[in-house]
């Protein structure tokens, strides 16, 4: 082997680093932005928020608060620390613990104030429609905290300047921008937990890792080809047993028990583009339409037809 990057075989090459895992899981996670809310507000305030079921992200841009989520431990923030919240229960934002916690409601806001120290926040919802979310935020703890200090602190801060000012303007393109903006700064906290040490390994860890990652980067590559454990523990440089030890830890799952749930959520996407279903079956790495729907009703627990016919049921939103 000539690159850890290079697959060989009989088939054909596969250039590895074409392919990037972390673009597949956000691209079919398709997250909705919504707009960034502000809140300003002079101590002592607070505010308390109902459970979400998506993501939300936050900056303090300026002061500082305490962030109370119900099962944690309060944390402190101050001004240029973000703060990421992968489908939390209810929590609480306020000058402090106490006032996080217990809340008559949320605060006013404030553009003069006399009394105490103004606290400045910006969040930002990520909503996610469907359920192919599960690959990318499956690892997340229910709290990522970016502190200013730290190595990716300034580079975050430098987007969310951005953002608070086409936030706080009302110029063409705003909605856009805003996006965009948003988007870009979920990727970079995504990636600083990712390469954080501190923090619990898991799939977003383990795509830049040089064994198991060049695993996943070739599952991604080529979905359609019929994996063997061997094949890609050769691909990551371990031994079967080895790679299969390292994965499941590293990844919460076996390599082809992986590599089945990946093939599924791109065919959920693909029922839903209203692809064939023969088509989406070659696609995918089945000789028959009926081998992938038994596959199919075994990971989502229905058939593609029924799958399909369920999202025309579905209201428009």
């Amino acid at each position: 082997m000539e690159s850890s990057n290079l697959y060989r075989s009989s088939r054909a090459e596969v250039t590895l680093d074409a392919h990037d895992p972390f673009r597949d899981a956000l691209a079919l996670a398709r997250p909705q932005t919504v707009a960034p809310v502000p809140l300003r507000a002079a101590a002592p305030w607070g505010a308390q928020f109902s459970p979400f079921p998506h993501i939300k992200l936050g900056v303090v841009v300026e002061g500082e608060c305490w962030l109370c989520v119900d099962g944690l431990e309060p944390i402190f923030l101050n001004t240029g620390d973000f703060y990421l919240l992968g489908n939390p229960p209810p929590y609480g934002l306020g000058s402090s613990i106490e006032a996080a916690r217990d809340s008559s409601g949320p605060p006013q806001e404030k553009t003069e104030v006399s009394e105490g120290a103004v606290t400045y926040t910006c969040s930002v919802d990520f909503e996610f429609r469907d359920s192919d979310s599960s690959t990318l935020f499956s690892s997340l703890p229910p709290a990522v905290v970016v502190k200013a200090d730290d190595a990716d602190g300034t580079l975050l801060w430098n987007i969310a300047t951005i953002l608070v000012h086409e936030m706080e303007t009302q110029k063409a393109g705003r909605s856009l921008v805003l996006e965009h903006l948003a988007q870009i700064l979920l990727v970079h906290m995504l990636r600083s937990h990712a390469g954080s040490s501190h923090e619990p390994l898991g799939w977003l860890a383990s795509v830049a890792d040089d064994g198991i990652g060049a695993a996943l980067r070739a599952v991604h590559a080529d979905p359609r080809h019929r994996w063997t454990l061997e094949e890609l523990a050769g691909i990551a440089m371990m031994s079967r047993s080895a790679f299969a030890v390292n994965f499941r830890s590293r990844v919460g799952r076996p390599p082809l028990d992986y590599l089945i749930e990946w093939r599924m959520q791109l065919a959920r996407a693909a029922l839903r583009r209203e692809d064939s279903l023969t088509a989406i079956a070659e696609a995918i790495g089945y000789q028959s339409e009926s081998a992938f729907s038994t596959a199919f009703r075994r990971v989502a627990g229905m058939s593609p037809r029924e799958f399909r016919a369920a999202l025309h049921a579905r209201p428009k939103r």
